[in-house]
């Protein structure tokens, strides 16, 4: 082999290897490149049943580190003042709701998942396609699951049964809508 090959050869992996171990976890972005944050929901009905309307652009334009100042009033106001609940159940729904995020304990057992499963049942958290999650939220304004002795049973339940369609098995694992 000639030496200008060899040094190319030589050239051409160093640059490559050292291309190819940066200390990013990722894809550099890129720097002319802005993007618009346009919705956020990972808990269902926190801006839809304990907001006021006039924040749901407010909450859905902005980042979950502001969530704890900004709208843990909002919910403790409708629980306690709109549903007539205890303040115990306004603050509980605060703390486990805010900030709005969908959290996953990945080293419990995926069989665990579900809404809020991370804060009141160990579990792996998340949500399942199968989750009620509004009947799970109107239980735990209005059930017992919190306040056994300040429930109101018919507003506990959304009333809407089971799916009428079978997920799919393979991603995306909705059924076509109908």
């Amino acid at each position: 082999m000639k030496p200008t090959v060899l040094l190319r050869a030589t050239t051409l992996a160093a640059i490559v290897l050292a291309a190819a171990c940066n200390e990013s976890n990722g894809p550099t972005p890129l720097p002319d490149r802005t993007f618009n944050q346009v919705q956020r929901l990972g808990n269902p009905l926190v801006s839809e049943v304990f907001l006021a309307k006039r924040d749901h652009g407010f909450h859905g334009s902005t980042a979950p580190t502001i969530d704890l100042a900004a709208f843990t009033p909002g919910i403790r106001g409708f629980v306690d003042n709109v549903a007539g609940r205890d303040s115990t159940v306004g603050k509980t729904l605060a703390a486990v709701l805010l900030p709005d995020e969908l959290l996953v304990q990945s080293d419990k057992a995926t069989n665990t998942a579900g809404w809020l499963t991370w804060a009141l049942a160990n579990g792996w958290g998340g949500r399942t396609l199968t989750d009620d999650v509004v009947t799970a939220g109107l239980q735990a304004v209005f059930g017992s699951l919190l306040n056994p002795n300040n429930t109101t049973a018919a507003l506990a339940d959304d009333h809407v049964d089971a799916n009428d369609v079978a997920f799919g098995t393979t991603f995306p694992y909705l059924a076509a809508a109908h």
